[in-house]
């Protein structure tokens, strides 16, 4: 209940902050007039149009990040899987670059998000063909990085072939993830796709909780776990999916997160879960306000920050298990 409390809060001061803070230098009472009344005209227009989507898409890719790692984890009872394990996040950024390099996007604006989109439905398709339909924990994970490593060399040779040099540099800053300039249309884009996701990866909870016992065990108290493993397939390639096709490539949320929250929740998958949503939302909002506070006139990528976080902590975290296991 107290960390229910906690999270909470602190994702609501974090959202606050979000729309608050930026390199415009609006007054507190200006900035809460503009967004509620939507008087003041570019001071509205900056609140409602700008900072507000940029604050729920925070939330939400936040959110999706930290509750499909934590389900991964959950699935295959390790603390070092996260959500791009099944492909899902190469095969969105391939569709993205793709629809860049072929100059879609220019003529229709829509196309990088539906474009990310189609890459992670290839991707669950491939997935639950190379796996089968009764394949292991083994298999899923074998077939999501044989997808993940093929969509990664295709988006390098389509980078690498790039005639275009200003294409290959929009690529680039698009890979390393951000949530600049982005705005409702995107919201709109996104947001049905993360809430089919989000209210598959909860319903995951008791089935995780028995796979605590093992496979054989969990089996044995009536849990499907070839459904199990749909659900978490889907879920995770609708949820990312749509956040990649918004956002970019965002790394480390997914793995950092359910690992510091571990702990608190006495290392229970089910209430691990919703604890994972909010911390990730708090983590990535938080991140969000940092490249607006470290360089705004550089447009420091949130990807990159996160990277700069989560990749020691990846690190320390190996180093710990290696310990515990010498």
């Amino acid at each position: 209940m107290r960390l229910a409390l906690v999270l909470s809060v602190t994702v609501a001061v974090l959202f606050a902050a979000s729309l608050l803070i930026g390199p415009g230098g609006l007054g507190l009472g200006e900035s809460l007039r503009a967004l509620f009344t939507g008087e003041g005209g570019p001071v509205a227009l900056v609140m409602r149009e700008i900072r507000l989507p940029r604050a729920i898409l925070g939330l939400l890719v936040g959110a999706t990040l930290g509750l499909s790692g934590a389900a991964m984890q959950g699935y295959l009872r390790n603390p070092l899987a996260e959500p791009g394990l099944i492909g899902v996040t190469a095969t969105s950024a391939l569709g993205a670059v793709l629809a860049l390099q072929t100059g879609l996007v220019a003529a229709f604006s829509l196309a990088l998000p539906v474009a990310a989109l189609a890459g992670a439905a290839l991707s669950v398709v491939l997935v639950l063909l190379l796996a089968g339909p009764r394949g292991g924990a083994l298999a899923l994970i074998l077939a999501g990085v044989a997808i993940a490593a093929l969509a990664g060399a295709l988006t390098s040779l389509v980078l690498n072939l790039s005639p275009n040099p200003y294409a290959a540099s929009e690529i680039i800053y698009w890979m390393m993830g951000s949530l600049a300039d982005r705005s409702f249309t995107h919201v709109w884009i996104a947001a049905p796709f993360i809430a089919l996701g989000l209210a598959a990866l909860v319903t995951l909870g008791p089935g995780l909780d028995a796979l605590t016992l093992g496979e054989d065990a969990a089996q044995s108290m009536g849990v499907n776990i070839a459904r199990l493993r749909l659900v978490l397939i889907l879920g995770t390639a609708a949820s990312v999916g749509a956040a990649v096709a918004v956002a970019g490539a965002v790394g480390f949320v997914g793995l950092v997160v359910p690992h510091i929250l571990r702990p608190f929740v006495a290392a229970r998958p089910s209430r691990l879960l919703w604890a994972s949503a909010f911390g990730g939302a708090a983590m990535l909002l938080a991140a969000d306000i940092a490249t607006r506070l470290i360089a705004p006139e550089r447009d420091l990528k949130l990807g990159v920050l996160t990277a700069i976080v989560g990749a020691p902590f990846f690190l320390h975290l190996i180093w710990r298990l290696r310990g515990s296991e010498a």
